[in-house]
């Protein structure tokens, strides 16, 4: 059954798509990453998955089948925050998520401490920091990346992939 109060695509449902049209359209949703598309695709993409809450629910369930190689992957797809070179290097979807939160407004101060945070994230990590930047500010972001450069290795791993699963569903729902 359809949840009906969910909103609809703008383009074409997504289990009216060949292959090729699906990653075309959604295979950009996990960064870099669209594997994840053709996984799904290939799963099968029944009516279920028109809304898209149940799109972002069965490309997350992809995800978090794939071997930690994959997610390890799918992680390192992912820019740096507000990193030296993070705004002019993004795709278009990350630019308007990190320009929406203010991270290209930062003062010399939070531009040098994103940059020494991310610096000593990947570091420790093997991968950038990842936040879901919609509806948070800045300094919102600065304050979580503190908190989570504290973290340990495994508890981060999860954190991001996390993180990662609320970008592809902001993504699929600004559709």
């Amino acid at each position: 059954m359809t949840d009906t109060s969910q909103s609809q695509f703008t383009t074409r449902p997504p289990s009216t798509l060949a292959e090729s049209a699906f990653v075309s359209l959604y295979g950009w949703v996990y960064e870099h990453s669209p594997w994840v598309a053709h996984q799904l695709y290939e799963r099968g993409i029944t009516e279920a998955l028109d809304t898209p809450a149940n799109l972002a629910d069965a490309m997350a369930a992809v995800v978090n089948g794939a071997v930690d190689r994959d997610k390890l992957a799918l992680l390192r797809a992912h820019p740096d925050l507000a990193g030296k070179l993070a705004l002019a290097d993004l795709t278009a979807s990350s630019q308007s998520e990190q320009t929406g939160a203010g991270l290209d407004q930062c003062s010399a101060d939070e531009l040098a401490r994103f940059t020494e945070l991310n610096d000593q994230y990947k570091q420790k990590f093997g991968f950038p920091f990842i936040f879901a930047v919609k509806g948070f500010h800045r300094t919102d972001i600065l304050a979580a990346f503190e908190r989570r450069v504290k973290n340990d290795v495994e508890t981060e791993f999860n954190e991001a992939i996390n993180q990662v699963h609320r970008i592809a569903r902001l993504r699929l729902e600004a559709l």
